[in-house]
């Protein structure tokens, strides 16, 4: 399936209040535990966990993820946007950036540029290297690259549990 039959989709799920407050709040915390979900919503444990299967299986969720502070980890991210050249469509350039560690999204955008990536790298000499790489590939005929220098990401007030051991 390509991604522009995965879009039309996903857009044919129907969505009511409930399934949208259950969204932001998996959207703050994605492992809020179901009863906590339910007794936010005023459901019980089950029509939500329910609910939440649908928004899975229908791809509305596509996943879960951890929200990780890039300087702790020493990493850094950066953003590239990328203008094909005129014969290459947007799915030739995903192909090639799929197969890339460092690639975190990828974002297909109208207007110039045609193509935004995030990337996750070591250090700017990396970021350099996995940037050249792709200007070599020929479909590229031009690239701006920003580096993150802070970042706040919705749900990082959320503070995780301590654990006492």
């Amino acid at each position: 399936m390509n991604t522009h039959d995965v879009s039309a989709e996903r857009s044919s799920v129907k969505l009511d209040d409930v399934d949208r407050a259950l969204l932001d709040l998996l959207r703050v915390n994605a492992r809020m535990p179901i009863s906590e979900l339910a007794r936010a919503v005023n459901l019980s444990s089950a029509p939500v966990s329910r609910r939440i299967d649908r928004l899975e299986r229908s791809g509305v969720i596509r996943g879960y993820v951890a929200v990780i502070d890039e300087r702790a980890a020493g990493e850094l991210h950066a953003f590239t946007e990328i203008r094909l050249n005129g014969d290459v469509e947007t799915g030739e350039l995903e192909g090639v950036l799929r197969e890339m560690d460092e690639v975190q999204s990828i974002f297909t955008i109208a207007g110039d540029p045609d193509v935004l990536v995030r990337w996750r790298v070591s250090d700017v000499d990396h970021l350099q290297r996995v940037v050249n790489g792709i200007r070599r590939t020929g479909k590229t005929s031009g690239t701006k690259t920003l580096i993150v220098m802070y970042d706040w990401t919705r749900g990082e007030q959320l503070a995780l549990p301590t654990h006492v051991d």
